[in-house]
């Protein structure tokens, strides 16, 4: 839930859609007031210009356990009954 007091910043998004080049990376959180930046990702950015931030936080503490044993399910060969599908493609 966002703040009361919180702007939404809706003026430039339309310019900002034709133009955007996500770059994504993922930090670890320390209590810092800060992000740190990994260097490779810093070295994609342009040298001026504007950019948008989004941070995005997993509260699922699980989540990502989930996400990494769905990942290797779908990396699993098929089981040989499923093998009637590799003809039709």
């Amino acid at each position: 839930m966002r703040p009361a007091n919180a702007k939404i910043d809706l003026g430039e998004s339309s310019s900002y859609a034709d133009v955007m080049n996500p770059i994504e990376f993922t930090v670890e959180l320390n209590g810092n007031p800060t992000l740190a930046m990994p260097t490779e990702i810093a070295a994609q950015l342009p040298k001026s210009g504007r950019a948008r931030v989004v941070v995005f936080t997993c509260d699922d503490a699980g989540g990502s356990a989930w996400q990494n044993a769905a990942y290797e399910q779908f990396l699993r060969d098929d089981p040989p009954e499923d093998a009637i599908y590799d003809a039709l493609t």
